[in-house]
């Protein structure tokens, strides 16, 4: 019950993330979006950790760069470019494919990961799901290879990112996400810096408080979450939040924006629940043969 709360949070704040990224985009460009998203996310671990009293026991400079290239730089960026040329619905299924490249990338980073197949089928059932909820709107996507490819390969960075963050699991979730990102905003606000022109930059109200509930819960809340969520149920079981998020997304956008859900919805919601439920009802069946070996032996 515990990592099934922490997908659907997880779920919910980064699905919340597409309003509140749209009122900042209105007077930020998403170079800067990105960059203070980021650095309040940090910023708001670092007060959190100060008040529970965590401390790193050693930073590894390099392994966290990594990491953050990866799991936060490199996706960011990509996608960013990618859903300039390709509409919400293209972007949601390429991402998508997380839990797949997930799935197929742990055994050659995690030597105890293997691929099983009832962890294949869930994958796919729910990438089946998000292709039912974005069906009508991907009629012209064959058309845009490139952006398409861009926000593949951020997917792909996402995976291995996330399969990286394993190495980790003897550190606090809280101290694992503050480090990573710490990198990523150092990475993104130099990038920001040497490509973004400033001057134009507008501020109002409305999109500042955006921005920073952009990095105080849809970014350093939902991270710290996220890598609970990976020390937990592993990988790939947190991987399937990619399938919540668009879903998610769609919700709010009908209850917040007035914008309409179709019956096609409420289909795709109840393939991609029956994959998490398959996906843990696989994992715990493979946990417990595991634990009749080593008791047989």
């Amino acid at each position: 019950m515990k990592s099934y709360a922490y997908l659907l949070a997880i779920g919910l704040l980064w699905g919340s993330q597409f309003i509140f990224m749209h009122q900042a985009l209105e007077a930020f460009p998403p170079m800067v979006v990105a960059a203070s998203r980021a650095f309040c996310g940090f910023i708001t671990l670092v007060l959190v950790c100060r008040m529970l009293g965590l401390r790193s026991n050693k930073f590894n400079w390099s392994v966290y760069m990594s990491i953050a290239l990866l799991d936060a730089t490199l996706p960011f960026i990509l996608v960013a470019w990618g859903q300039q040329y390709v509409d919400s619905a293209v972007a949601a299924v390429t991402m998508g494919t997380i839990p797949f490249m997930t799935l197929l990338l742990a055994p050659l980073v995690i030597k105890s990961e293997r691929i099983s197949l009832w962890g294949m089928i869930s994958v796919a059932l729910g990438f089946v799901g998000i292709v039912v909820l974005f069906a009508p709107q991907l009629a012209n996507a064959a058309s845009l290879l490139w952006p398409i490819l861009a926000i593949l390969f951020g997917a792909a960075c996402f995976a291995l990112g996330m399969l990286m963050i394993k190495r980790f699991a003897d550190e606090a979730p809280l101290l694992v996400a503050r480090n990573i990102l710490a990198c990523a905003a150092i990475q993104l606000t130099l990038i920001s810096l040497v490509s973004q022109d400033f001057t134009a930059i507008t501020p109002s109200v409305g999109p500042v408080m955006s921005l920073l509930t952009l990095g105080v819960f849809c970014t350093g809340l939902v991270y710290f979450l996220f890598m609970a969520l990976i020390q937990l149920s592993g990988p790939t079981f947190a991987s399937f939040s990619n399938y919540l998020v668009p879903l998610f997304g769609m919700i709010l956008g009908a209850l917040w924006l007035n914008e309409q859900i179709s019956h096609t919805t409420l289909i795709a919601l109840a393939i991609i629940l029956g994959s998490v439920a398959l996906n843990q009802w696989a994992n715990q069946r493979e946990q417990k043969r595991l634990k009749v070996l080593a008791a047989s032996c």
